[in-house]
């Protein structure tokens, strides 16, 4: 009977305990305690990075009191709060940063985030007081008091949270979705927010990325195939030409696209530099663009300088296919999506390979089956001629 009871009782905290988490995943930030008995009027769960604000407004003296509460992205990272009154993203930003100190505790600076790159410590627009942090469970905890402008009842807010602290100094944070598009609108009275869907950024990263993915990694490789394999074949002649150039104009006008995105993108990040995938995007444009240009100066077949312009058209043609290649892997890291685009273009370069490879075995056996038809041929044709010779001669 005594372990009947006592396997009831664990049943029943058992049930109990599941019953509170539920209870406390339903309630969301509402349920939340904080130390020091710090007590919000209004608090809500934030749709990104696992986050929600906690505050308090005093409309009569413009003083908001407020907790910021997320997990860092590292076990050594950092989570920030800011209002940004000249407009939304990150620049503007009057920061509150909060962080393990080279001493070990847990402490919350002010940051005037200015540029792209490394933040530095310095005072913010708004009066600022009371300010701390703490960390458990997991989670950080950012308090403060903040004075506001007179009648700033909305504000904008932008929230962030990083993986690693150098010298004191947080680091740069992910660039994945939900980094940036953490920010919004948030009314202080009503206690309604809005999401920014993360603003023009975002999408035109993924227009770059898709644009030169098609252009380099795709469109301007299946030309090459055409140039290469089709015009073994006598019978596409000049069919395989038209294939050919029709192919990479085409890649060459998405590439132009790809490249202008790419061209805003910097103008709008001037702090975050790729500078490898940059050079890479800058060769490749001039080189394709001198390309191009070469076919209005193309000599004709039987032309001296015919051979010289082919050199050069294959060496160019090939290094642009190998560059072009490479950069939509460094474009796919910098974009630092599903893992999964990633392996569905390796595969679409390796079925254009394995296309290539094995019209390169049927080419090379046309090739020397022609060449030992032609000197048959040629033998065959000697041989007639000499005999003539000899009868003239007799």
């Amino acid at each position: 009977m005594a372990a009947l009871g006592f396997r009831l009782l664990f049943l029943l905290s058992a049930l109990g305990s599941a019953a509170a988490a539920a209870a406390a995943a339903a309630s969301g930030c509402s349920s939340m305690a904080f130390s020091s008995n710090r007590v919000y009027a209004a608090c809500i769960d934030l749709p990104r990075l696992s986050s929600s604000l906690h505050w308090s407004y005093d409309n009569a003296s413009a003083t908001l009191s407020l907790a910021f509460v997320a997990p860092p992205a590292g076990p050594e990272g950092w989570v920030s709060w800011a209002i940004n009154p000249s407009g939304g993203g990150m620049i503007g930003s009057q920061s509150l940063i909060a962080f393990r100190q080279p001493n070990g505790v847990m402490g919350l600076k002010t940051y005037n985030i200015t540029r792209y790159g490394p933040v530095a410590e310095g005072p913010i627009e708004f009066e600022t007081s009371d300010m701390a942090a703490e960390q458990s469970a997991g989670l950080m905890r950012l308090f403060a008091k903040m004075k506001l402008p007179a009648g700033m009842t909305e504000v904008k807010q932008v929230w962030q949270v990083g993986s690693a602290v150098a010298n004191g100094v947080p680091q740069m944070h992910d660039f994945k979705p939900d980094n940036l598009q953490s920010l919004g609108q948030l009314d202080l009275i009503k206690g309604s927010i809005s999401v920014s869907g993360g603003g023009t950024a975002p999408r035109n990263k993924y227009v770059h990325g898709i644009l030169n993915a098609v252009s380099w990694g795709i469109l301007l490789p299946i030309g090459q195939l055409f140039a290469r394999y089709l015009k073994t074949f006598r019978s596409a002649d000049p069919a395989w030409f038209y294939l050919h150039a029709s192919c990479q104009i085409i890649g060459y006008a998405v590439g132009v696209g790809g490249w202008a995105t790419g061209l805003v993108l910097g103008s709008k990040s001037k702090g975050i530099q790729y500078t490898t995938h940059r050079n890479i995007g800058i060769s490749l444009f001039t080189l394709c663009t001198i390309q191009v240009s070469a076919l209005l100066l193309r000599p004709k077949k039987d032309h001296k300088y015919r051979l010289y312009w082919n050199i050069y058209h294959h060496s160019v043609g090939y290094t642009v296919i190998v560059l072009g290649i490479v950069n939509v892997f460094k474009g796919l890291q910098i974009l630092n999506i599903d893992h999964k685009w990633t392996v569905y273009f390796i595969i679409i370069i390796c079925i254009l390979g394995g296309i290539a490879l094995f019209l390169e075995i049927v080419t090379w056996i046309i090739v020397i089956k022609r060449r030992s038809d032609d000197s048959e041929k040629a033998y065959d044709g000697s041989t007639s001629s000499g005999v003539q010779r000899s009868s003239i001669s007799l």
